[in-house]
């Protein structure tokens, strides 16, 4: 059995214009062995894809509901699936 997985988040609220993507991915990059990806959907939601082991990218979910973001996080919808893989580091879209 695996541990790595897949998360992918979408994150509403005031996250878009206040630097949200960029401190996603520099989350990401501090928890380390997370590869994906975060970008801003036309309906005013971030969507947060990270792939690696399952702790780490239950840190990042933590971190996205834990309120220390920038701007203001309403919610916070998850699935989970196994990793597909084809990511070069953490990008910003």
């Amino acid at each position: 059995m695996s541990d790595a997985a897949r998360l992918t988040a979408w994150v509403r609220g005031r996250v878009q214009g206040v630097g949200f993507r960029w401190f996603t991915r520099a989350n990401a990059l501090e928890i380390g062995g997370l590869s994906g990806f975060a970008v801003n959907l036309d309906d005013g939601r971030v969507q947060v894809v990270a792939e690696g082991p399952r702790e780490n990218c239950h840190r990042l979910l933590e971190w996205l509901r834990s309120g220390d973001t920038p701007g203001r996080v309403d919610g916070v919808t998850e699935i989970w699936d196994t990793p597909r893989g084809g990511y070069d580091g953490f990008a910003i879209r």
